[in-house]
């Protein structure tokens, strides 16, 4: 649900053509920059609400989920071979409302103030918590939006694992059962080890914890209690966490209970709220 989205590692600048340049001079531009010596990537930031070269590079050239993998690879959002994998598996255009272009790395909306997360969010929060989702471990997506996370979450751990994801909005929660039912991750929405359910996600879902991992999709002004409650001793939960200016947070629970935060970058998300504030300007 986040609105984050990468900024440019430099500005648009003599090297890079500008937006309005014609098709002809785009394809040119690529082909002279695949021709290139390769160089390794800019570092990635997450502080501004839209990547301009992310927006070039995917209008013209980012037409199926394996390539926008390959453009995260580079950019260095995706770094292990297991991430890249579940995400060319769940197809990001079966999570986005149709009229969208899917792989483009922007957040889009998915209706009732609500958003699917830019694909590189994706791409970092996996990486940050692909050590906790591993085979039969268990998972919690907190505003689970279109699903898209919740289903790479269930992939991860598989039949034997658990992947719950939690939306305080029925409709949503409805929409987001039947994309995953159009997914690779529909076997496992089956079975059962992969669910969704309509509830307030500053709670938490206390059924099915304690999770190794926990994702929160939405920045809360505080870390919620619960979820820290549910947070396995070993576990790691990914949370924006702030107001105006956000953090994206990696939280580590020691086996005595105790945690460890540490900032993984600044982020803008959508609030963590009540389902009445949500939707009070619809």
């Amino acid at each position: 649900m986040s609105l984050a989205a990468v900024s440019a590692s430099a500005s648009p600048s003599s090297r890079f053509p500008a937006p309005t340049t014609t098709t002809a001079t785009r394809r040119r531009f690529l082909h002279h920059l695949l021709a290139a010596p390769p160089r390794p990537p800019p570092p990635l930031r997450r502080c501004s609400p839209y990547h301009w070269m992310a927006q070039f590079w995917t209008e013209g050239s980012l037409e199926k989920n394996s390539a926008l993998v390959e453009y995260l690879k580079q950019y260095g959002a995706v770094r292990t071979d297991r991430v890249a994998e579940v995400m060319e598996t769940i197809d990001r255009a079966l999570f986005v409302p149709k009229g969208f272009t899917p792989y483009i790395d922007s957040p889009m909306p998915i209706g009732y103030n609500a958003t699917i997360s830019a694909p590189h969010m994706h791409g970092t929060c996996l990486e940050l918590l692909k050590d906790h989702l591993q085979p039969g471990m268990r998972a919690l997506d907190v505003g689970s939006g279109s699903g898209y996370l919740t289903a790479c979450f269930a992939m991860m751990v598989g039949p034997e694992g658990r992947a719950v994801g939690i939306e305080h909005i029925p409709e949503l929660v409805a929409a987001c059962t039947e994309n995953v039912e159009r997914s690779a991750a529909a076997p496992l929405l089956k079975d059962g080890s992969l669910s969704f359910h309509v509830s307030d996600g500053r709670l938490g879902w206390p059924d099915e914890a304690p999770y190794d991992a926990i994702h929160v999709g939405a920045a809360a002004p505080e870390i919620p209690q619960p979820l820290l409650e549910q947070l396995k001793p070993g576990g790691r939960m990914v949370i924006p966490v702030g107001t105006h200016s956000q953090d994206l947070q990696v939280i580590d629970k020691n086996a005595d209970g105790s945690t460890s935060i540490q900032n993984d970058a600044s982020v803008r998300y959508v609030p963590l709220t009540s389902r009445s504030s949500q939707l009070q300007d619809l």
